[in-house]
């Protein structure tokens, strides 16, 4: 990619940031709900998609990294009365260190390719059973946050849906301007090497091992920030929600659908799935017709898979770079 193709990509993404910061002033709370959904996801496909979309690691228990942060968030402000934001250091410590187990157990013993997504799995899944019975955050009866006290939405990190929009948003721009910055990288460019060849890159001297240990916890570590807002957003907290495979599962589909190993794909793919998810919702429920929702979803997720295999973004940002260089060369 040219300096003139990235100024282009960059101006694209500033302006897209942008409307979206001013969006809110002309939009009605119902809209700004939706949006402060799809920047959730946006956010934690940003994650996921660092470690499958960049590196080639495919995991299904990444619900495992939001429960982690939102409880370790939890614990910190409602039972210890503390900030926050020690809440989302801690979450981000406890995370990365998870991962790094998970990983090193792994790939330490050459666990690969469908094994390791098993093995993901069955970590989230101990994970979630480990929290349904302890008492210490409430078991299956789930933990609830108090309501905030009068203080500033900055130090308590509690507010309105527009607050929570607003939140989310800075996250989704920070993994997204982060992610860039990683890929443009020395190690990104080992990151991509190994989820080409991972042979062939350790054959160059690419320390294939501790890269991938490396992806997981910056993986992890995202989706615990995120998993700690989330759990401030809702207050209330339960293990099946949190951690739970549906979940895990959930946030994994807005980067497929909008094109793995992109830095639009999470987003464009968020923006795709969950009002499609909303209005299948609400037709469901005014047409009192159980599981039509279900139903719609999966046909429309189905029909992207089906005749856009790369995703919604790779043809779109095809389109938009012939049309760029049409312009450069009139």
């Amino acid at each position: 990619m040219n300096n003139a193709t990235t100024r282009m990509w960059a101006g694209l993404a500033i302006a897209f940031f942008a409307i979206m910061i001013f969006l809110p002033a002309i939009t009605s709370e119902s809209v700004i709900a939706v949006l402060t959904l799809i920047m959730m996801f946006a956010f934690f496909g940003q994650a996921w998609n660092l470690m499958m979309g960049y590196v080639g690691q495919l995991s299904l228990g990444h619900g495992l990294y939001i429960g982690l942060g939102a409880y370790s968030c939890a614990v910190t402000v409602g039972t210890f009365g503390l900030s926050p934001w020690l809440g989302i250091l801690v979450g981000i410590v406890i995370s990365s260190v998870v991962g790094a187990f998970i990983a090193w157990l792994g790939f330490r013993f050459s666990v690969k390719g469908i094994y390791f997504t098993l093995l993901t799995i069955a970590v989230a899944e101990l994970g979630r059973l480990w929290f349904e019975n302890w008492a210490f955050v409430g078991g299956n009866a789930g933990y609830f946050l108090r309501v905030a006290e009068d203080v500033h939405p900055l130090l308590s990190l509690r507010g309105g849906t527009t607050f929570y929009y607003f939140c989310f948003l800075a996250l989704t721009i920070l993994g997204f301007w982060g992610t860039a910055l990683l890929m443009r990288s020395r190690l990104g460019y080992f990151w991509r090497a190994i989820r080409e060849d991972e042979d062939a890159a350790r054959a160059i001297g690419v320390r294939a091992l501790r890269l991938k240990i490396l992806v997981v916890m910056v993986s992890a570590a995202m989706t615990s920030v995120g998993g700690s807002f989330y759990a401030l957003l809702s207050g209330s907290l339960f293990p099946d929600t949190m951690m739970g495979m549906r979940f895990s599962i959930e946030i994994i589909i807005a980067p497929i659908i909008g094109g793995m190993g992109t830095l639009f794909g999470p987003i464009v793919g968020a923006f795709f799935v969950i009002p499609i998810n909303e209005i299948s919702n609400h037709a469901a429920q005014s047409m009192g017709i159980f599981g039509l929702n279900t139903l719609i979803y999966g046909v429309l997720i189905l029909a992207v898979i089906v005749f856009l295999p790369d995703g919604i973004w790779p043809p779109i940002a095809k389109r938009i770079e012939r049309w760029m260089k049409g312009r450069a060369s009139s």
